[in-house]
């Protein structure tokens, strides 16, 4: 009797809870606007001076304000302000300190001058390094105090104040801090005029600090950087160098108060992690409030920040896609965002479709189940997503993958013409269009130079078709035919892939990390490709750290690369292939080590060019030469495929820009309502169980019954 009033308590609480036992938040947040999502890889670095990959710009983008961002809704790409009042307009002088006019000659230029002026009123979010009555200098924190110490959330007082011009000068001066190695210093120490010199000074005085010592950068000039006033610097550029405009909407350039660099440098902290590199400090919409990468890290909205307004402007169609709506409403429009960890692929999937998470790209597996592909190549939406009101975008992004020849090598290497019609040869033998069906789901383009489109001197069509590896035939690109590419193996002395001055058979050596769902697959396609032209491919895996130091030494042959734009510019991926970026011997980032004097010479001239039909030329003929010379296997544009649910509004793809989570909104009640649709309770296995039960104690209990009454009569 007792489990058959428990079996039917239990049905009548799972009749009335509906789809309570399976939600991953707390009811409390139920109806709560907050924006819920995953993420896959830990983010490694949150410090704006260390960090540069896109899974920690997720967060630091939304915390950090460099001077400048991009419009969120204008296509092409456009700068405009965000802390500061403009977007700065350089002043050029040469050699002898004469202010030059803006349409001086390049050669002439011998500094670029960038003012900038905050807007008033911008303040910090809420710190202990900013707590009143000093309390939140560390020589104020007690020992206890930080032991205790589990999060920024445990240090009892508080504070804020005013952003200032010293913020930004005092983090231009920590890319140049030894023990922080930013990734843009270097580049950076040949642009800001001293920053080379300070980097010096500092990497002596570094040597003299104790362990747990603290570098004060204010002791420290930076001859190209000037305070003018509370809000005003200055910074001074060498030569002409437009991209930098660029640099200031990226988080190197956000600001860094010096107390609290101060803060985090107290004994004790880093053992806990209470650094910058784990706690950022901003003046962002958002603050990070809770930081466990394994498991959740959680986005509040900044109580101090100062309201920015949603934009009324876009592109055509943007008002028809409903990304007006909100136009001049106070950002964020979000009071938090939760990220869950999420390693595996199906249940991020899954708990997506419960909608769990407002947001989800397309894994391979889940590909089938959420998109067709339509007679043509038109993607649509499955009936079943369609039915749950998901919404599909799509965008071709800033970005390549290629498979780069090692140029300093003796078989694939050099500009002579056998090596390079070998590279020619590969490049069209290896089927990128097909690559892209069996292992993209036809998610990307393939590239006919680095060039990615939304990138000034992109051109579609026949214009820009890359004429080594492609026909131009009705009216679209076709890849030549496998006879071109085992004819030029022929000229380059290389019949039926054995070398005609030894006759021993062609190897060339691929080197890759490895690992992942699908690589052997991938492998063997590519082992195919080769084996086309009679090339016998040796894939040689290795760890990522030995696979970086290979590539850093020059000990490699094939491998492959990607690269996202910095900033919308063709000198962001020109660079890559510039003579004086090799990693042999510059330690710079073109991988190839390909160098090419005229190809050098018109870099140096295009990347401190506005962008002109002049500039058009000049792209043009350096792709021309990149077609001949093939130090890449120009790979492919992959395209971003995102789902949101209805109830999500304002997502618009963009690759350059990172801040985009204030722009979003949820609508609460509907998401709530479509949850618990999608997760009603299934009550026949209860009700089937509760029968089969009844079954199983319905004769006991009639026997007990009998005896009862039997002992009655007795």
């Amino acid at each position: 009797m007792r489990a058959l009033s428990l079996l039917a308590v239990a049905a009548l609480w799972v009749a009335g809870c509906g789809n309570v036992w399976n939600d991953p938040y707390p009811a409390v947040d139920a109806g709560r606007n907050i924006l819920y999502t995953a993420f896959t890889d830990r983010p490694k670095h949150l410090d704006p001076a260390q960090s540069y990959a896109e899974d920690e710009a997720t967060f630091t983008a939304q915390i950090y304000e460099p001077p400048l961002q991009y419009h969120y809704l204008k296509r092409p790409y456009e700068l405009i302000p965000l802390t500061v009042e403009q977007v700065p307009v350089p002043r050029f002088y040469d050699a002898g300190g004469r202010e030059l006019p803006q349409d001086a000659p390049a050669e002439r230029i011998a500094e670029s001058v960038y003012e900038l002026k905050l807007k008033p009123g911008i303040r910090f979010q809420p710190h202990p390094a900013f707590a009143p009555e000093s309390y939140g200098q560390p020589e104020n924190l007690a020992k206890i105090e930080i032991a205790r110490a589990r999060s920024i959330a445990d240090f009892p007082h508080t504070g804020s104040r005013e952003l200032t011009a010293d913020d930004y000068i005092y983090q231009i001066k920590r890319l140049a801090h030894p023990k922080l190695h930013s990734p843009i210093f270097g580049m950076m120490a040949d642009k800001i005029v001293g920053l080379k010199e300070l980097g010096a000074a500092l990497g002596k005085a570094a040597k003299d600090l104790p362990k747990d010592g603290w570098l004060d950068l204010d002791a420290y000039p930076l001859a190209g950087v000037e305070k003018v006033d509370a809000l005003t610097w200055r910074i001074r550029i060498k030569g002409k160098y437009p991209q930098f405009a660029y640099w200031l909407a990226m988080p190197f350039f956000a600001p860094v108060p010096r107390e609290v660099d101060r803060f985090y440098a107290r004994p004790g902290m880093a053992e806990k992690n209470l650094t910058l590199d784990w706690w950022p400090v901003g003046t962002g919409p958002f603050m990070l409030t809770e930081n466990d990468p394994n498991r959740r890290m959680v986005l509040s909205r900044n109580p101090n920040f100062r309201g920015e307004a949603y934009p009324c402007e876009g592109e055509p169609g943007d008002r028809e896609a409903g990304l007006l709506a909100d136009c001049g409403k106070a950002l964020p429009l979000l009071d938090q965002a939760v990220f869950t960890r999420e390693k595996e692929a199906i249940p991020y999937w899954n708990k997506f479709l419960q909608g769990y998470y407002d947001a989800s790209g397309i894994s391979s597996d889940s590909f089938d189940q959420a998109v067709r592909v339509n007679v043509g190549g038109d993607v649509a939406l499955t009936d079943e997503m369609q039915e749950k009101g998901i919404r599909l975008l799509t965008s071709v992004k800033s970005s390549i993958f290629y498979m780069g020849f090692n140029m300093q090598d003796p078989v694939v290497g050099g500009l002579a013409e056998r090596a390079t019609k070998l590279r020619q040869a590969i490049s069209i033998a290896i089927d990128q269009e097909e690559f892209i069906s069996i292992f993209q789901n036809g998610r990307g383009i393939a590239a006919q130079s680095p060039l990615p489109p939304g990138i000034f001197g992109y051109e579609a069509g026949e214009g820009g078709l890359n004429t080594t590896v492609y026909d131009w035939v009705d009216g679209k690109p076709r890849r030549k035919p496998v006879e071109v590419a085992k004819k030029l193996m022929l000229e380059a002395g290389y019949p039926n892939g054995r070398d005609t001055k030894t006759g021993e058979p062609l190897v060339v050596n691929l080197d890759t990390t490895g690992g992942g769902m699908g690589e052997k697959s991938r492998l063997d396609w590519l082992t195919r490709q080769f084996a086309k032209i009679d090339v016998q491919l040796v894939v040689r895996s290795t760890d990522f750290n030995r696979f970086q130091d290979k590539v850093r030494k020059g000990n490699v042959q094939l491998f492959y690369f990607g690269w996202n734009a910095d900033y919308p510019d063709p000198e962001n991926f020109f660079f890559l292939l510039d003579g004086h970026e090799a990693k042999v011997p510059h330690g710079g980032e073109n991988a190839a080590n390909y160098a090419n004097p005229e190809f050098d010479a018109l870099f140096g001239k295009m990347k401190n060019m506005d962008n002109t039909p002049e500039r058009l030329q000049i792209v043009r003929r350096m792709n021309a030469i990149l077609h001949h010379d093939a130090p890449w296997v120009f790979g492919l544009h992959p395209k971003s495929y995102t789902l949101s649910h209805r109830w999500l509004s304002n997502r618009k793809p963009n690759d350059v820009a990172n801040n985009t989570l204030k722009y979003q909104r949820i609508d609460a009640a509907a998401r709530a309502q479509a949850r618990q649709a999608w997760n009603a309770p299934v009550l026949w296995p209860l009700a089937v169980g509760f029968v089969v039960l009844l079954a199983a104690l319905l004769p006991a209990w009639l026997g007990y019954r009998r005896r009862e009454r039997g002992a009655a009569l007795r």
